[in-house]
């Protein structure tokens, strides 16, 4: 499923340019202040702020960054509040992307969108013209270096993954959200590296792209994630291993 697997063999170089520019930060602050205003600050109770705060520690960001955000959307410190907004449309291919964002200016990022969509000959849609497609799943991607298949597949099954899947280099596993933080926790515990950890929107079918509309695909949503008010981009693209390999330096 190269919405996720592939991709993210680019987003984590791409993650290192983005972390000196604070992106990455702004991102996971943004989702802990809204996970603790709408779910309260104590992550034994709110699972959303959980794993934003997990997320947050394995990106590094300082505890004092941590508290201050929770604090923020608890309401304990004064802050932006942040509306969530999502934007579902089309790129070249016919590939069905779903946009998730947090921002304070809703008529700003609805602007932005429409204009990167199109930028790169994509539109966007109507509400649930896409998002059907989409389901929401525990996504664990770990580099073929860091464990054995045999390895991965006995903790996978053993801890509630639906699903594991050799894709390359990797291994991804495909979990129902409730189970995702054991499993997640499991594969953490015994020592092995992951790649990508999230519970995210998993295209249900995909659609298989040449080299000009796997790299017009590609370039819009990386510059829909560079966006500092979207969260999380979804797309339903699978780009061949070989198309891949000639287009990733042009990105």
């Amino acid at each position: 499923m190269s919405g996720h697997s592939k991709w993210s063999t680019i987003k984590r170089k791409k993650a290192k340019v983005d972390a000196q520019r604070g992106k990455i930060f702004t991102k996971l602050i943004k989702e802990i202040v809204v996970a603790a205003r709408e779910g309260g600050g104590d992550i034994e109770s709110n699972t959303r702020l959980r794993t934003a705060i997990q997320n947050a520690r394995d990106s590094n960001m300082p505890t004092a960054n941590i508290e201050k955000a929770i604090k923020r959307g608890t309401g304990e410190l004064p802050g932006v509040t942040y509306e969530s907004c999502t934007f579902e449309g089309y790129a070249p291919g016919g590939v069905a992307i779903l946009v998730e964002s947090l921002t304070d200016n809703r008529n700003r990022i609805s602007a932005e969108i429409r204009h990167t969509f199109s930028k790169y000959g994509g539109h966007l849609g109507e509400p649930n013209s896409v998002s059907w497609m989409f389901e929401q799943k525990g996504i664990i991607v770990i580099d073929s270096k860091h464990a054995d298949e045999e390895q991965v597949l006995e903790i996978a099954l053993e801890n509630g993954a639906d699903d594991v899947r050799a894709e390359g280099e990797v291994f991804e596993v495909v979990c129902n959200p409730v189970s995702f933080e054991a499993l997640r926790g499991k594969f953490i515990e015994i020592g092995i590296e992951l790649q990508l950890s999230e519970v995210t929107l998993y295209s249900k079918n995909t659609v298989k792209l040449d080299k000009d509309h796997a790299l017009t695909v590609l370039k819009l949503v990386s510059m829909l994630e560079d966006n500092d008010d979207v969260q999380r981009v979804s797309a339903n693209f699978d780009i061949p291993d070989d198309i891949l390999g000639e287009i990733e330096s042009e990105l």
